[in-house]
């Protein structure tokens, strides 16, 4: 059984940066892919980013582009994703995922979740 833990989130203005880590119980993360997930108030849980198990691969969608940045660190199995520029509509709670091929993550079918952190964005 893997665990992810997210931190990081937190209240900031328009222009800020975060920087959201994702640790995992185990060293899941360095045979896995992994990404990130946000829901909004009264809205879907979307995609954000995602890497694939070497961390050769990363994929954003593309309100993010430019702005987010997803890495990870086996060695010490976490993720990160660093957020500049953010926007009031990045306001959401934040999710990581792990498990499977970067097919799976991308699709949002991972077998572990985190329980999330909140980021909110005033304007």
């Amino acid at each position: 059984q893997v665990q992810l833990e997210e931190s990081g989130g937190g209240m900031l203005q328009a222009g800020g940066s975060l920087r959201l880590s994702c640790a995992a119980s185990v060293r899941a993360s360095s045979s896995a892919a992994m990404g990130w997930f946000r829901r909004a108030p009264g809205k879907q849980r979307e995609f954000v980013a995602a890497i694939s198990w070497s961390a050769s691969n990363t994929y954003y969608r593309d309100s993010v582009k430019g702005r987010f940045t997803i890495s990870k660190d086996n060695a010490k199995s976490t993720m990160y994703l660093q957020m500049d520029e953010l926007k009031p509509e990045d306001t959401a709670v934040y999710y990581c995922a792990a498990g499977g091929g970067i097919r799976t993550v991308l699709a949002g079918e991972s077998d572990y979740w985190g329980q999330g952190t909140q980021v909110t964005v005033s304007s």
